[in-house]
C-alpha cells in the first residue's frame, strides 16, 4: 500500500487528488494539508510515501515544503502538482528534490501512474513537461553513441522509446501499440535499465539523439 499526502490550498483540488488516488486499491491518502507549513508537520507526524504538493500555497509554497521534507523526512518521496508548467517551476521543483512534475490538466491515470513511479523510487514528468525539457534536442544531429545503446533494444522497445521521446505517456503508448499499460511499463521499465536512463526524460534525451523520433 502506498501512503500519500497531498497539499494544496483548494479543497475541490483536494477532493479531486484524493478520489483519483484512492480509486486505485494500492494507494491510501493519509493526510491531506492546506499549505506547506501543515504538509510539512504532516509528513513528519504520518511518515508517507509520498507527498504530492501544490506549488502556489499561502505562506509555506510547495518548492519550499518539497525542500524541507528532502531535508528533514528524505524518505517522504515529493511528487509537484500545479496548473504552472513554466520551465523555472520545473528546474526548482526539481532541484529542490522532487522527483515527480505533473499538471493539473493531466489525464488522471498519469496522477496515479506519477505516484506509483515516485514511490518506487523513479522519476516522472507530465509528457507536456517531458516535451519541453527534451525540446533543446530536437534538432540535434543523430549521436553514434545514442545509436548504439538502442541497438541493443528489442523491436517493440524501440517502438515503445520513439513514442516515450514524443513524450507519450504509459496510456498513450499503449493506445498507439495496443498494448496493455503493465506491458508499457515494462517495457519502460527494460528501456531504462539497458539505456542505463535514471528516468523517462534521459530516455526521451537518448531516443532523439539515435533519430528514432521524426522530426
Amino acid at each position: 500500500m502506498i501512503r500519500v499526502l497531498i497539499a494544496d490550498d483548494e479543497a475541490m483540488i483536494r477532493v479531486g487528488v484524493r478520489s483519483i488516488l484512492q480509486s486505485d486499491p494500492g494507494i491510501e491518502v493519509v493526510f491531506e494539508a492546506v499549505d506547506g507549513r501543515e504538509a510539512i508537520a504532516g509528513a513528519r507526524r504520518h511518515r508517507p510515501d509520498v507527498a504530492v504538493l501544490d506549488i502556489r500555497m499561502p505562506g509555506v509554497d510547495g518548492l519550499a515544503a518539497a525542500a524541507e521534507l528532502a531535508a528533514t523526512v528524505p524518505d517522504t518521496r515529493v511528487v509537484m502538482l500545479t496548473t504552472f508548467g513554466e520551465d523555472d517551476y520545473v528546474e526548482r521543483a526539481l532541484g529542490g528534490g522532487a522527483l515527480g512534475f505533473l499538471l493539473k490538466a493531466a489525464d488522471p491515470r498519469e496522477l496515479i501512474a506519477g505516484v506509483k513511479a515516485v514511490a518506487a523510487g523513479g522519476a516522472y514528468l507530465s509528457p507536456e513537461i517531458t516535451r519541453r525539457v527534451i525540446a533543446p534536442y530536437l534538432d540535434a544531429a543523430p549521436s553514434r553513441d545514442a545509436r548504439a545503446a538502442v541497438a541493443s533494444l528489442t523491436a517493440r522497445e524501440r517502438d515503445v522509446l520513439a513514442l516515450l521521446g514524443n513524450g507519450a505517456s504509459n496510456a498513450e503508448i499503449g493506445d498507439r501499440l495496443h498494448l496493455v499499460e503493465g506491458t508499457v511499463k515494462g517495457h519502460v521499465s527494460a528501456i531504462l535499465l539497458k539505456l542505463g536512463a535514471r528516468n523517462r526524460v534521459e530516455a526521451a534525451v537518448v531516443a532523439h539523439r539515435a533519430g528514432l523520433v521524426p522530426e
